[in-house]
């Protein structure tokens, strides 16, 4: 890398932030730290009806996170909202008119509506047509003087160089190519509000903050032609750009949509379900690039490491939610029970549960859980009535051994005292009913667990016993012997 890296994220304070947001933090991230860049974050608050309160906050709080950091923001450097720097865009705005390359259109939007449906009757593409086209100097003035005393307000627009060619060899993509012509004729860089459009701001803050690479997603690439007609409209160098392919839903193989309401994309709602932002950080990092290899599992520090921008995939990134809670789930496994407990404290309190053997019943449920709020659900049993036996669990409970295996487990945990009740002293509980009964294996462990737990699956079964407590364990052995005589 012979050009100093600096590379920018620039949110819009309109919402929360999404996973296709986040990725795109991420990626100019790994790519800055990588090279020993700069990372900046810029907020992009011209698009006033759309603003949302606190939601600059919600976005920084959610990457910070996330565990990604930043070098600059408008946390630590002046006029990094658009909104602080309209005097810099009006200075080249006036720049432009004064050169004749943009011009002042005072064009309704109730003329531009019909011209759009005259456009489409007439099977048309799209596009603006200057309302100046064969006007004389005179017949201009004239027309301006009118609108302006109707009380007109204009916007700005570029002039479009209809013969342009608009190129770049995107990082991703390879050569892009766009003709001018085809951009849908002059453009509104600034709107009847004074705020400048999104095509026009960007360039003026890429080009002052000297943004070396523009790493987006490839929605942008429409915008990127518009983008370089304002770069040689000014004489500046443009940046080069990398547009990461699109997020689609492994499920449906349709690009990720908000209304995709059973996948969660929201960063937020991970943070609530109580994920850890590691393994969060982990699996976005990994839409739409490969390390190389078969791991999956990485830390902030070797994502940096390995990040090469040349294996950013030109194929769909897959938005699997199986895959995320596989990982999220390694990420608990083999993360040391004070941070899980600590993570799952909050939920276990909401619902009446921080008893002395919580830390305990989070131990056990560890292993299994993908997100901290999972223990509330995972520790109905300690807290609630015997479940109702399932269809399969009946039929394990239909053989004829069940019976006599109950019955003799109740005597031994009958038998045993307070102080001996303990984990290490149940399994040879266990064992002995095997030697008692001359009955082993499934047709052992199974009946036991169903019995007590009311499921044929969970943890380790002597660590649930003695967290539902000697006289529990009994009382649901009691119930299911019952039932069976029925």
């Amino acid at each position: 890398m012979t050009k100093t890296i600096r590379v920018r994220y620039a949110p819009s304070p309109t919402g929360l932030l999404h996973i296709g947001n986040a990725r795109t933090a991420l990626f100019n991230y790994l790519y800055a730290r990588h090279h020993g860049g700069t990372f900046l974050i810029r907020i992009e608050d011209t698009d006033r009806k759309r603003h949302v309160e606190d939601g600059e906050r919600s976005q920084l709080e959610n990457l910070r996170w996330l565990g990604i950091d930043w070098d600059e923001s408008p946390e630590t450097h002046a006029n990094y909202r658009q909104s602080e720097r309209l005097e810099l865009y009006q200075k080249y705005i006036d720049q432009l008119l004064a050169e004749g390359k943009a011009y002042k259109s005072y064009v309704t939007e109730e003329e531009l509506a019909a011209e759009r449906e005259r456009q489409e009757k007439a099977g048309e593409t799209p596009r603006y047509i200057n309302e100046f086209l064969g006007m004389s100097e005179d017949e201009k003035a004239a027309y301006i003087a009118e609108r302006e005393a109707a009380g007109i307000v204009p916007t700005v627009r570029l002039a479009v160089n209809e013969a342009g060619i608009y190129k770049w060899n995107d990082m991703v993509k390879g050569e892009i190519t766009f003709e001018g012509a085809n951009i849908g004729g002059d453009w509104v860089i600034q709107k009847k509000d004074g705020y400048p459009t999104y095509n026009f701001a960007v360039v003026v803050d890429d080009h002052d903050m000297q943004i070396s690479h523009v790493i987006r997603g490839d929605d942008h690439i429409a915008n990127t032609p518009k983008q370089l007609m304002v770069y040689e409209a000014l004489g500046w160098e443009a940046p080069e750009f990398g547009h990461m392919t699109l997020i689609i839903n492994s499920e449906t193989g349709k690009k990720l949509s908000k209304r995709d309401i059973n996948t969660l994309q929201f960063i937020e709602d991970y943070r609530q379900k109580g994920y850890l932002p590691e393994a969060i950080f982990n699996f976005i990092a990994l839409l739409g690039w490969n390390p190389g290899g078969e791991d999956e599992i990485f830390s902030r520090e070797q994502l940096i490491a390995l990040f090469d921008e040349n294996r950013l995939s030109k194929s769909p990134a897959a938005f699997d939610q199986k895959k995320l809670d596989w990982m999220s789930n390694d990420y608990i496994k083999n993360a040391d029970l004070d941070k899980i407990f600590a993570l799952c404290k909050p939920y276990l309190e909401e619902a009446g549960r921080l008893t002395d053997k919580a830390e305990k019943l989070v131990e056990l449920y560890k292993p299994q859980m993908t997100s901290a709020d999972e223990i509330v659900p995972l520790t109905d049993l300690f807290f609630s009535d015997f479940p109702e036996l399932g269809e399969a669990e009946r039929e394990v409970m239909a053989a004829e051994t069940v019976p006599t295996v109950l019955e003799a487990f109740k005597a031994n945990l009958e038998a045993m005292s307070d102080e001996d009740f303990l984990p290490e002293n149940i399994s040879p509980q266990i064992k002995a009913v095997q030697k008692e009964t001359g009955i082993k294996g499934k047709n052992l462990f199974m009946p036991i667990r169903i019995a007590v737990s009311g499921e044929m699956h969970g943890p380790e079964l002597p660590n649930t016993i003695y967290l539902l407590g000697r006289e529990k364990s009994i009382k649901h052995i009691d119930q299911v012997i019952e039932e069976l005589k029925r």
